[in-house]
């Protein structure tokens, strides 16, 4: 079966596009069949992969599929980048944060409605937006396994409290099991500051014994990477010792 993991954090800034392009790479340098979707209006992943073009394309989109998800399939909708395919967002998306708001609860399952079709691929990974409304909601409940970036700073131990806060509501509203498979501490720069320490040393005692936490070093060639539309394991990207951290996180996710 198809494996559905969200990047997830309400809280902007944290790393989630990056880290959903290099874990998508990871996965794919493993010999896995990958999609990325692009949950953010924003798409922000989306434009780093370089489809400019897609986002600001004429229906139908993801915008569509979500509006009508019994209507469209996803491998219509699909870009192929160079590692993996990519599900990309669309402008249009901004009128469906709205939308779903208005139309109550159930609207809440439909990307997981149009995703229970797409068994093309080994795993499914999923950019959520920075919110959490009806659109964050939604990759929750298609997935129900999470990765969560998080910063090494006090603001994303209060972000990551009202994540767990958000989750449990979503279990008790739909009889489902969610569960974390990881944190992952993005962009840390060493040497350590006392708050960095702190922070790092807080979620590894939150989640000791529990899921692994990953810390991923400020690299040049993480960013160089995202520059050239690829993620740290593509053809031409520079070496770099973040990318077995990544592997790592590949070897735990995998199918």
């Amino acid at each position: 079966m198809t494996r559905r993991i969200g990047i997830l954090q309400q809280k902007g800034g944290v790393g989630k596009t990056t880290n959903t392009i290099n874990v998508a790479g990871a996965l794919a340098a493993r010999g896995l069949d990958v999609l990325a979707v692009d949950m953010d209006p924003q798409g922000y992943l989306t434009h780093r992969l370089g489809f400019e073009d897609a986002y600001a394309s004429d229906p139908p989109s993801l915008y569509d599929a979500l509006d009508s998800p019994g209507e469209h399939a996803v491998a219509d909708l699909v870009v192929q980048h160079e590692e993996f395919d990519l599900l990309p967002a669309n402008i249009d998306m901004f009128r469906l944060e709205q939308d779903l708001i208005a139309s109550g609860m159930r609207p809440r399952m439909r990307l997981k409605q149009l995703l229970d079709d797409a068994t093309e691929w080994d795993v499914i990974i999923i950019d959520a937006p920075p919110s959490l409304g009806p659109l964050n909601d939604n990759v929750v409940l298609a997935t129900e396994e999470i990765l969560v970036p998080v910063e090494a700073d006090e603001s994303s131990q209060l972000a990551l409290n009202h994540l767990l806060r958000q989750l449990d509501t979503l279990e008790d509203n739909y009889g489902t099991r969610i569960s974390i498979l990881g944190v992952i501490v993005s962009n840390v720069a060493y040497p350590l500051d006392n708050e960095q320490q702190d922070a790092i040393e807080w979620f590894e005692e939150r989640f000791e014994g529990r899921v692994p936490v990953w810390v991923v070093r400020s690299r040049a060639a993480i960013k160089r990477a995202m520059q050239d539309e690829v993620s740290v394991f593509g053809e031409d990207a520079e070496d770099t010792d973040m990318r077995d951290v990544y592997a790592e996180i590949a070897a735990e996710v995998a199918p």
